[in-house]
């Protein structure tokens, strides 16, 4: 049976120091032994550095971190002071540095190093989504930031069943970019799309403006008979789908319709495909 006596791990690496003597002992000798591959694949393993979103514009130099974070960092990941860390604010820059700082409700960090962020798609996207239920709206939202959206306008059509006003519509507003938020964090995007207050379909139509505009339908052209744009609308239907009218709606303020396959997907599931379709046409895939 294998031991370690010691493992150091860091903010960026996880590696092992020593292995089990007798075997690190057949490996000096040159005899092929399991710990020798195991060292090289720990060599491999890095864990990836911890990026936070801050709403307050950044620059080079100490910066003290909101209470909530704070407490992320100290009581949840329970990170140290000298550990590395990756900043962005939204600007399109990412800033690096470390831990001087960790407290309770007290973190302060260093930023030393700054940089342009390289997740950014050459494509703009406006994905206008059907109103959902709970967590599909979430899914959806997380999905596509992690794909390289831009701008998500929620829409309220004839099938939707989801009714937002006043306090609650803000409330939803306010988790939906958090939601976006906490998706830039893991996928390092450096930029946060907008989540904009939701729309009425018949507004969407008139406001949105873009190279190519595609509303999703089973019966339609594939996406790939479509010339190369340089920004995208997209407009998905929630549970139960846009009507005939509506489609045809879409269709008469410009919008084409467009196919993903034979199969019928789900409200969250379509701008997963969508997007996924549309970066490797016409984007960074």
């Amino acid at each position: 049976m294998w031991r370690c006596r010691k493992i150091s791990i860091q903010a960026s690496v996880i590696r092992v120091d020593c292995l089990n003597p007798c075997r690190s002992e057949l490996a000096r000798e040159g005899i092929p032994g399991a710990p020798l591959r195991l060292h090289k694949l720990l060599q491999r393993t890095e864990m990836r550095l911890s990026r936070f979103f801050t709403d307050t514009p950044l620059s080079l130099g100490d910066h003290e971190l909101p209470e909530a974070q704070a407490h992320y960092i100290s009581r949840v990941l329970r990170m140290g002071e000298g550990d590395a860390v990756q900043l962005f604010d939204g600007s399109g820059q990412e800033f690096s540095g470390t831990l001087l700082e960790v407290g309770k409700k007290r973190v302060t960090v260093q930023l030393t190093d700054s940089f342009a962020g390289q997740a950014e798609s050459p494509l703009h996207i406006h994905l206008g989504q059907g109103l959902s239920r709970g967590e599909r709206m979430d899914w959806a939202i997380q999905k596509a930031t992690e794909l390289g959206v831009n701008a998500i306008t929620p829409i309220f059509s004839d099938r939707c069943e989801v009714r937002l006003k006043d306090e609650r519509a803000d409330k939803r507003l306010l988790h939906w970019r958090q939601v976006a938020i906490s998706a830039c964090e893991q996928c390092g995007r450096s930029t946060v799309p907008v989540i904009h207050p939701p729309l009425l379909l018949a507004d969407w139509l008139k406001q949105t403006e873009a190279d190519l505009k595609l509303v999703l339908h089973p019966v339609a052209e594939p996406m790939i008979s479509h010339a190369k744009p340089s920004s995208l609308a997209f407009l998905i239907g929630p549970e139960g789908g846009l009507t005939d009218n509506e489609v045809a709606t879409a269709q008469d303020a410009g919008y084409h319709a467009a196919r993903l396959g034979p199969r019928v997907l789900r409200t969250e599931t379509a701008p997963v495909v969508a997007l996924s379709v549309a970066q490797q046409l016409w984007g960074d895939f």
